[in-house]
């Protein structure tokens, strides 16, 4: 039987994350001398396409590989355009882009553009496989704001499995308000994006998506943090202020993250752009698939480690809750003697649409449930995970909403877990949670939102963009093993 590294609860003292080193070389001492954080964070390339007759081109292909995450060993990942997820795709809003994905895996797969407004035969969901040695070429222009987006496989039952291998990456929206913003913008330099994610890893390397019914349950969830694919990354700081533009790509942990002296920091972009004003805070947290920029401030010749820390909330079930909230140091910032200066971050950031439900033409009801697990599942009874007491069908439309009015939809959680609901095809606005209005941070863009277990949140969503009557778009958790164990509906916009 094949043993697994030690599980996270390890990591929680001074020296755990060392112990890769130590289960290689077998030797303590040996780990203990090495730096805790010793390997500088990749950065994703960054990739502007190719301008061909007015359309801006980009090439990507489906890949598996190997990536040495540890000194000496080889594992066996998959990517876009390299061994583990994907470079940084930098558009513009309003113009029109093509993205050529090829497959050249040896199972069918696709690319979900994640936040995205365009067109449901461009959504990269389910409905567009990818079979191998094929090329799917969606286009479509950019209708988003000045923002953080992403994109990841999508593919029906083994999104859990594909993104886990690697198959992720990032894009960067442009616009006039973002060139006009006074705000780091040099990419790699006082401008960084960082991949949040967790694996598990075996003695010789390997992190197979071995899924458990526990791991269904609770998602998969690693042992070690990644950092855009690195393992004890640390990054150097050569400006007074740094934005850091996160994504949460992990299968299941929900990170609660602070600086480790407590040190506050700015928020000012959410899932879809920026905030109307920054929003000073000392913590933040972020479920699978939500994004947030934030800007901080760095003294000469400091070091300074970001943490996931446990969440305070508890619950009837807070075994179960405690799972999802890992805590790790994730990685170290190392400031420089001499730091070029920044300019002051401003307070006002953009105009956003007043949040009003007067116009709303009905109100949708999702109501998110755990059914049947424990030993009704060991059993074969029951199902899974389920919305509105349904598990995803591909051959069923589950709602059809018209383009152009606004709804409210009222997400309410049933189950015992924390699930984070994200919508495709849309932006939306986050109007209470269980009646009280939500955090500053949250009053922006918003296409993923965070339901904790007994909490009801409702939201004012509008689909304006574009309307397919036959071609579905998905709502679903963003955990990825609920997701693909039935947490997941369609809908149309007509």
């Amino acid at each position: 039987m094949e043993h697994t590294l030690p599980r996270r609860k390890f990591l929680l003292s001074s020296t755990a994350i060392l112990l890769p080193a130590l289960l290689i070389s077998g030797s303590f001492a040996d780990a203990q001398q090495q730096p805790k954080f010793e390997n500088p964070v990749a950065m994703p390339p960054l990739d502007a396409g190719i301008v061909v007759g007015g359309v801006r081109v980009f090439e990507l292909k489906l890949q598996n590989g190997t990536t040495e995450f540890f000194s000496g060993l080889q594992t066996r990942t998959s990517g876009i355009n390299g061994s583990y997820l994907g470079p940084m795709l930098r558009m513009r809003t309003g113009e029109k882009i093509r993205l050529n994905v090829s497959n050249a895996l040896n199972e069918t797969s696709t690319l979900h553009w994640h936040g995205m407004n365009l067109p449901a035969k461009a959504d990269g969901g389910p409905h567009q496989p990818i079979e191998p040695g094929s090329t799917w070429a969606p286009e479509f222009e950019v209708r988003d704001a000045a923002s953080t987006m992403w994109f990841h496989s999508h593919q029906i039952h083994k999104t859990a499995a594909q993104v886990w291998a690697g198959l992720a990456g990032l894009i960067m929206i442009e616009d006039d308000l973002s060139d006009r913003l006074d705000l780091p913008s040099r990419y790699g330099i006082d401008d960084i994006p960082l991949v949040l994610q967790d694996r598990r890893f075996k003695r010789d390397g390997s992190m197979h998506y071995d899924i458990s019914m526990h791991d269904e349950m609770a998602g998969m969830l690693g042992d070690f943090p990644l950092i855009n694919g690195t393992i004890r990354p640390y990054f150097k700081v050569t400006t007074e202020k740094l934005r850091i533009r996160f994504l949460n790509g992990a299968n299941a942990s929900i990170y609660n993250l602070e600086f480790e002296d407590g040190r506050s920091f700015v928020q000012i972009a959410s899932d879809g752009g920026f905030l109307e004003a920054a929003v000073q805070m000392r913590k933040l947290k972020l479920a699978p698939g939500e994004r947030a920029e934030i800007i901080v401030d760095f003294a000469p010749d400091e070091s300074v480690i970001l943490r996931s820390v446990a969440s305070n909330r508890r619950s009837g079930m807070g075994m179960m809750m405690g799972a999802q909230n890992p805590q790790f140091d994730m990685i170290e910032f190392r400031a420089g003697g001499a730091l070029e200066a920044s300019a002051t971050t401003p307070q006002n950031l953009a105009n956003l649409p007043a949040v009003s439900t007067t116009d709303a033409t009905r109100t949708r009801k999702f109501v998110l449930e755990m059914p049947g697990m424990g030993p009704m599942r060991m059993l074969g009874l029951g199902g899974g995970f389920t919305i509105n007491g349904r598990a995803m069908e591909m051959s069923r439309i589950d709602e059809t909403v018209k383009m152009g009015e606004p709804e409210i939809w009222e997400i309410q959680n049933n189950g015992p877990m924390i699930h984070p609901f994200h919508i495709h095809n849309t932006q939306f606005r986050i109007l209470d949670r269980n009646g009280k209005p939500p955090a500053s941070s949250e009053k922006g863009l918003k296409d993923t939102v965070v339901v904790d277990p007994g909490e009801t949140v409702r939201i004012l969503v509008k689909f304006e963009h574009y309307s397919d009557a036959e071609r579905p778009y998905m709502y679903h958790c963003h955990i990825l093993e609920h997701e693909d164990a039935g947490m997941m509906g369609q809908f149309t916009v007509s």
